[in-house]
Protein backbone atom coordinates (compact mmCIF):
# COMPACT_ATOMS: atom_id res chain seq x y z
CA UNK A 1 0.00 0.00 0.00
CA UNK A 2 2.97 2.44 1.27
CA UNK A 3 4.35 1.65 -2.54
CA UNK A 4 1.18 2.34 -4.67
CA UNK A 5 0.74 5.82 -2.81
CA UNK A 6 4.26 6.51 -3.24
CA UNK A 7 3.57 5.81 -6.98
CA UNK A 8 0.09 8.23 -6.86
CA UNK A 9 2.14 11.06 -5.15
CA UNK A 10 4.72 10.88 -7.90
CA UNK A 11 2.49 10.57 -10.78
CA UNK A 12 0.57 14.03 -9.39
CA UNK A 13 4.08 15.61 -8.95
CA UNK A 14 4.69 14.75 -12.27
CA UNK A 15 0.98 16.37 -13.49
CA UNK A 16 1.94 19.53 -11.85
CA UNK A 17 5.55 19.97 -12.99
CA UNK A 18 3.91 19.22 -16.68
CA UNK A 19 1.54 21.50 -16.47
CA UNK A 20 3.91 24.95 -15.60
CA UNK A 21 6.28 23.07 -18.19
CA UNK A 22 3.37 24.77 -21.06
CA UNK A 23 3.59 27.84 -19.01
CA UNK A 24 7.35 27.96 -19.25
CA UNK A 25 7.76 27.03 -22.32
CA UNK A 26 4.82 29.31 -23.92
CA UNK A 27 6.95 32.19 -22.28
CA UNK A 28 10.00 31.06 -24.35
CA UNK A 29 8.48 31.02 -27.10
CA UNK A 30 6.80 34.80 -26.96
CA UNK A 31 10.47 35.71 -26.59
CA UNK A 32 11.20 34.09 -29.81
CA UNK A 33 13.34 31.60 -28.76
CA UNK A 34 13.86 28.24 -30.98
CA UNK A 35 12.45 25.43 -30.43
CA UNK A 36 15.65 24.07 -31.96
CA UNK A 37 17.61 25.95 -29.09
CA UNK A 38 15.94 25.70 -25.54
CA UNK A 39 14.68 22.16 -26.10
CA UNK A 40 18.36 20.60 -26.64
CA UNK A 41 19.89 22.48 -23.87
CA UNK A 42 16.79 21.49 -21.61
CA UNK A 43 17.31 17.78 -22.60
CA UNK A 44 21.31 17.98 -22.10
CA UNK A 45 20.80 19.38 -18.68
CA UNK A 46 18.79 17.12 -17.00
CA UNK A 47 20.45 14.32 -18.52
CA UNK A 48 23.45 15.83 -17.24
CA UNK A 49 21.72 16.15 -13.89
CA UNK A 50 20.66 12.71 -13.23
CA UNK A 51 24.21 11.53 -14.77
CA UNK A 52 25.78 13.38 -11.63
CA UNK A 53 23.19 11.86 -9.55
CA UNK A 54 23.40 8.42 -10.59
CA UNK A 55 26.88 8.61 -10.07
CA UNK A 56 26.72 9.68 -6.65
CA UNK A 57 23.80 7.17 -5.27
CA UNK A 58 26.20 4.56 -7.22
CA UNK A 59 23.29 3.34 -9.72
CA UNK A 60 23.66 0.58 -12.11
CA UNK A 61 24.55 2.25 -14.91
CA UNK A 62 25.32 -0.56 -17.31
CA UNK A 63 23.02 -1.21 -20.65
CA UNK A 64 22.74 -4.77 -21.35
CA UNK A 65 23.33 -5.20 -24.76
CA UNK A 66 19.71 -6.79 -25.79
CA UNK A 67 18.39 -3.40 -24.11
CA UNK A 68 20.62 -0.80 -26.50
CA UNK A 69 18.04 -0.86 -29.18
CA UNK A 70 14.89 -0.34 -26.85
CA UNK A 71 16.79 3.08 -25.23
CA UNK A 72 17.54 4.50 -28.69
CA UNK A 73 14.00 4.04 -30.23
CA UNK A 74 12.73 5.57 -26.28
CA UNK A 75 15.09 8.70 -26.80
CA UNK A 76 13.79 8.91 -30.55
CA UNK A 77 9.60 8.82 -28.95
CA UNK A 78 10.71 11.27 -26.05
CA UNK A 79 12.21 13.19 -26.16
CA UNK A 80 13.14 13.73 -29.88
CA UNK A 81 9.59 13.23 -31.58
CA UNK A 82 7.47 14.34 -29.00
CA UNK A 83 9.10 17.77 -27.74
CA UNK A 84 9.61 18.41 -31.24
CA UNK A 85 5.72 17.82 -32.00
CA UNK A 86 4.47 18.88 -28.48
CA UNK A 87 6.61 22.61 -28.54
CA UNK A 88 5.41 22.97 -32.33
CA UNK A 89 1.82 22.31 -31.54
CA UNK A 90 2.23 24.59 -28.71
CA UNK A 91 3.61 27.37 -31.08
CA UNK A 92 0.87 26.70 -33.69
CA UNK A 93 -2.27 26.54 -31.05
CA UNK A 94 -1.19 29.38 -29.06
CA UNK A 95 -2.70 27.94 -26.08
CA UNK A 96 -1.14 26.15 -22.91
CA UNK A 97 -4.32 24.61 -21.75
CA UNK A 98 -5.45 23.66 -25.49
CA UNK A 99 -1.83 21.51 -26.26
CA UNK A 100 -2.36 20.25 -22.75
CA UNK A 101 -5.72 18.99 -23.56
CA UNK A 102 -4.44 16.99 -26.87
CA UNK A 103 -2.14 15.59 -24.61
CA UNK A 104 -4.39 14.57 -22.61
CA UNK A 105 -6.05 11.97 -25.19
CA UNK A 106 -2.97 9.83 -24.25
CA UNK A 107 -5.03 7.34 -21.91
CA UNK A 108 -7.10 6.53 -25.11
CA UNK A 109 -3.99 5.15 -26.50
CA UNK A 110 -2.49 3.97 -23.44
CA UNK A 111 -5.22 2.00 -22.66
CA UNK A 112 -5.01 -0.03 -25.93
CA UNK A 113 -0.99 -0.52 -25.40
CA UNK A 114 -2.26 -1.49 -22.03
CA UNK A 115 -4.86 -4.15 -22.51
CA UNK A 116 -2.66 -5.62 -26.33
CA UNK A 117 0.86 -5.45 -25.41
CA UNK A 118 0.99 -5.93 -21.39
CA UNK A 119 -2.18 -8.00 -20.70
CA UNK A 120 -3.36 -5.21 -18.11
CA UNK A 121 -7.18 -5.91 -16.58
CA UNK A 122 -9.58 -2.76 -17.03
CA UNK A 123 -13.31 -2.56 -15.57
CA UNK A 124 -16.13 -1.50 -18.33
CA UNK A 125 -16.11 1.41 -15.62
CA UNK A 126 -12.55 2.20 -15.97
CA UNK A 127 -12.89 2.41 -19.60
CA UNK A 128 -15.94 4.30 -19.78
CA UNK A 129 -14.02 6.71 -17.59
CA UNK A 130 -11.77 7.44 -19.90
CA UNK A 131 -14.33 8.22 -22.54
CA UNK A 132 -16.28 10.85 -20.01
CA UNK A 133 -12.52 12.42 -19.25
CA UNK A 134 -11.79 12.88 -23.33
CA UNK A 135 -15.40 14.38 -23.61
CA UNK A 136 -15.42 16.63 -20.75
CA UNK A 137 -12.08 17.89 -22.02
CA UNK A 138 -13.08 18.12 -26.14
CA UNK A 139 -15.48 21.22 -24.93
CA UNK A 140 -12.41 23.19 -24.11
CA UNK A 141 -11.55 23.24 -27.57
CA UNK A 142 -14.57 23.32 -29.39
CA UNK A 143 -15.59 25.96 -27.61
CA UNK A 144 -12.85 28.24 -28.75
CA UNK A 145 -13.72 31.31 -29.95
CA UNK A 146 -11.16 32.54 -32.18
CA UNK A 147 -8.55 30.37 -33.45
CA UNK A 148 -5.22 31.83 -35.27
CA UNK A 149 -3.85 30.49 -38.99
CA UNK A 150 -2.10 27.61 -38.04
CA UNK A 151 -4.60 26.00 -34.99
CA UNK A 152 -5.52 22.92 -36.40
CA UNK A 153 -2.19 22.06 -38.22
CA UNK A 154 -1.35 22.81 -34.47
CA UNK A 155 -3.72 20.02 -33.31
CA UNK A 156 -2.66 17.70 -36.24
CA UNK A 157 0.98 17.81 -34.76
CA UNK A 158 0.10 17.85 -31.36
CA UNK A 159 -1.89 14.28 -32.39
CA UNK A 160 1.87 13.21 -33.16
CA UNK A 161 3.31 13.93 -29.96
CA UNK A 162 0.56 12.14 -28.45
CA UNK A 163 1.40 8.66 -30.21
CA UNK A 164 5.09 9.51 -29.37
CA UNK A 165 4.33 9.54 -25.99
CA UNK A 166 2.21 6.45 -25.70
CA UNK A 167 5.16 4.63 -27.40
CA UNK A 168 7.92 5.96 -24.90
CA UNK A 169 5.77 4.78 -22.51
CA UNK A 170 5.33 1.40 -23.21
CA UNK A 171 9.16 0.87 -23.72
CA UNK A 172 9.71 2.32 -20.05
CA UNK A 173 7.54 0.20 -18.89
CA UNK A 174 10.01 -2.73 -20.23
CA UNK A 175 12.83 -1.18 -19.13
CA UNK A 176 11.32 -0.98 -15.30
CA UNK A 177 12.29 -4.05 -14.68
CA UNK A 178 15.81 -3.50 -15.11
CA UNK A 179 16.76 -0.16 -14.37
CA UNK A 180 16.41 2.33 -11.85
CA UNK A 181 13.33 5.23 -12.91
CA UNK A 182 16.75 7.65 -12.95
CA UNK A 183 18.57 5.74 -14.70
CA UNK A 184 16.28 5.10 -17.65
CA UNK A 185 15.62 8.99 -17.63
CA UNK A 186 19.51 9.41 -17.82
CA UNK A 187 19.95 7.54 -21.08
CA UNK A 188 16.80 8.86 -22.41
CA UNK A 189 17.92 12.35 -22.21
CA UNK A 190 21.36 11.87 -23.31
CA UNK A 191 20.71 9.58 -26.31
CA UNK A 192 17.89 12.34 -26.64
CA UNK A 193 20.57 15.00 -26.71
CA UNK A 194 22.38 13.73 -29.72
CA UNK A 195 19.71 12.98 -31.82
CA UNK A 196 19.14 17.05 -31.14
CA UNK A 197 22.54 18.18 -32.00
CA UNK A 198 22.20 18.81 -35.70
CA UNK A 199 19.18 20.83 -35.42
CA UNK A 200 21.23 22.81 -32.41
CA UNK A 201 24.12 23.43 -34.08
CA UNK A 202 22.02 24.77 -37.38
CA UNK A 203 18.34 26.30 -36.88
CA UNK A 204 19.06 26.33 -32.85
CA UNK A 205 22.06 28.81 -33.21
CA UNK A 206 21.35 30.56 -36.26
CA UNK A 207 20.55 33.93 -34.64
CA UNK A 208 22.03 33.62 -31.78
CA UNK A 209 21.46 36.69 -29.61
CA UNK A 210 23.59 36.62 -25.95
CA UNK A 211 22.22 39.17 -24.47
CA UNK A 212 18.56 37.77 -24.92
CA UNK A 213 19.69 34.02 -24.83
CA UNK A 214 21.52 34.70 -21.66
CA UNK A 215 19.07 36.77 -20.33
CA UNK A 216 17.49 35.81 -17.14
CA UNK A 217 13.76 36.06 -18.84
CA UNK A 218 15.15 33.09 -20.93
CA UNK A 219 17.89 31.40 -18.35
CA UNK A 220 14.97 30.69 -15.89
CA UNK A 221 11.83 29.18 -18.09
CA UNK A 222 14.91 27.06 -18.69
CA UNK A 223 16.12 25.60 -16.22
CA UNK A 224 12.81 25.16 -14.73
CA UNK A 225 11.99 22.81 -17.71
CA UNK A 226 14.91 21.12 -17.52
CA UNK A 227 15.71 20.87 -13.50
CA UNK A 228 12.03 20.55 -12.77
CA UNK A 229 9.88 19.66 -15.81
CA UNK A 230 12.48 17.12 -17.53
CA UNK A 231 14.70 15.38 -14.82
CA UNK A 232 12.28 15.52 -11.91
CA UNK A 233 8.93 14.68 -13.50
CA UNK A 234 10.26 12.00 -15.82
CA UNK A 235 11.90 10.04 -13.22
CA UNK A 236 8.93 10.13 -10.80
CA UNK A 237 6.65 9.30 -13.72
CA UNK A 238 8.89 6.47 -14.88
CA UNK A 239 8.33 5.38 -11.07
CA UNK A 240 4.83 5.54 -10.88
CA UNK A 241 4.81 3.51 -14.30
CA UNK A 242 6.92 0.78 -13.05
CA UNK A 243 4.39 0.55 -9.93
CA UNK A 244 0.74 1.35 -11.41
CA UNK A 245 1.59 0.02 -15.13
CA UNK A 246 0.92 1.92 -18.45
CA UNK A 247 -2.67 2.70 -19.03
CA UNK A 248 -3.53 3.41 -15.05
CA UNK A 249 -0.72 5.92 -14.96
CA UNK A 250 -1.33 7.55 -18.37
CA UNK A 251 -4.66 8.55 -17.40
CA UNK A 252 -3.39 10.99 -14.80
CA UNK A 253 -2.28 13.28 -18.13
CA UNK A 254 -5.56 13.83 -18.44
CA UNK A 255 -5.17 15.54 -15.10
CA UNK A 256 -2.74 18.51 -16.89
CA UNK A 257 -5.03 20.10 -18.84
CA UNK A 258 -7.04 21.27 -15.34
CA UNK A 259 -3.92 22.02 -13.99
CA UNK A 260 -2.33 24.22 -16.81
CA UNK A 261 -5.61 26.13 -17.22
CA UNK A 262 -5.64 26.83 -13.39
CA UNK A 263 -2.06 27.76 -13.13
CA UNK A 264 -2.32 29.89 -16.52
CA UNK A 265 -5.43 31.11 -15.16
CA UNK A 266 -3.75 32.81 -12.17
CA UNK A 267 -0.45 33.99 -13.38
CA UNK A 268 -3.08 35.89 -15.92
CA UNK A 269 -1.65 33.57 -19.13
CA UNK A 270 -4.70 32.96 -20.11
CA UNK A 271 -8.80 32.77 -19.60
CA UNK A 272 -11.27 30.26 -19.96
CA UNK A 273 -15.16 30.11 -20.28
CA UNK A 274 -17.85 28.87 -18.03
CA UNK A 275 -18.07 26.33 -20.40
CA UNK A 276 -14.85 25.36 -20.96
CA UNK A 277 -14.32 24.76 -17.13
CA UNK A 278 -17.77 23.00 -17.13
CA UNK A 279 -16.08 20.73 -19.70
CA UNK A 280 -12.99 20.32 -17.58
CA UNK A 281 -15.01 19.30 -14.39
CA UNK A 282 -16.18 16.43 -16.29
CA UNK A 283 -13.12 15.88 -17.26
CA UNK A 284 -12.34 15.06 -13.34
CA UNK A 285 -15.32 12.73 -12.90
CA UNK A 286 -14.17 10.60 -15.75
CA UNK A 287 -10.65 10.21 -14.07
CA UNK A 288 -12.30 9.73 -11.20
CA UNK A 289 -13.82 6.69 -12.67
CA UNK A 290 -10.37 5.36 -14.43
CA UNK A 291 -9.08 4.45 -11.02
CA UNK A 292 -11.50 2.74 -9.37
CA UNK A 293 -10.92 -1.16 -9.17
CA UNK A 294 -12.83 -3.38 -10.15
CA UNK A 295 -14.88 -5.98 -8.28
CA UNK A 296 -15.31 -9.27 -7.83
Amino acid sequence: MNKTFRAYLAAMLTVVLWAMSYIWADRLLEANIPVEFFVPVRILMAGLLLLLINIITRQHMRIRRQDILKFCLLALCMPFIYFVAETYGLDFTESPTITSLIIATNPLFAMAAGLLIFKENFSKLNILGVFITLAGLWLVTFSRTSTGPMFWLGIGILFIAVISEVSQISFTKSLSAHYSPSVIVMYQFLFGAVLFAPLFFTKGLNHFDAQLYLSWKVLYPTLALALLCSATAFTSWAYAIGKLGVARTSVFLAVVPLVTAVLAFLLGEETLSALQWGGLAIGMVGIYLTQLQARQ
